[in-house]
């Protein structure tokens, strides 16, 4: 099974003493998906990491992905079509390009799990292909 990820579970994953990070990481060790990350969530998760952790955190993220821990998808150009028919259709939602063409990858790739901690945008967007997301990881209230 694939499942595509966001921009947060990434972050969380790199900085050990995030709130998600110990929720992230036992999502990432006791499931065994295709991980999908779209190219626009890589250059948001290096701007926060570098930003935030540094360059080596920076650079450790980028050795994960050339090492195919998590696959890259880029943003075909149906998707990009796509992602601003999302963004025109949600307009008063603002979700953002990097959750659109996220939505639009995920609708393409008939992705239905999001490992995300973006519940708001992930929540409310109805793809094509199934009736919901199903995001993850499960998140105390």
């Amino acid at each position: 099974m694939a499942t595509l990820v966001d921009t947060g579970p990434l972050f969380a994953l790199a900085h050990e003493t995030d709130h998600y990070h110990q929720p992230v990481k036992k999502y990432f060790s006791t499931h065994r998906d295709t991980w999908i990350v779209p190219a626009p969530v890589i250059t948001e998760t290096c701007i926060g990491i570098l930003d935030r952790l540094g360059a080596d955190a920076e650079l450790a993220f980028l050795r994960s992905l050339a090492a195919k821990e998590m696959l890259v998808e880029n943003v075909a150009h149906a998707d990009l079509n796509r992602a601003i028919e999302i963004l025109e259709q949600y307009r008063d939602a603002e979700f953002g390009m990097v959750d659109a063409t996220s939505m639009a990858i995920a609708e393409r790739l008939k992705i239905e799990v999001i490992l995300t901690l973006d519940r708001r945008d992930f929540s409310i967007y109805r793809p094509r292909h199934c009736a919901a997301f199903r995001l993850v990881p499960e998140l105390a209230k």
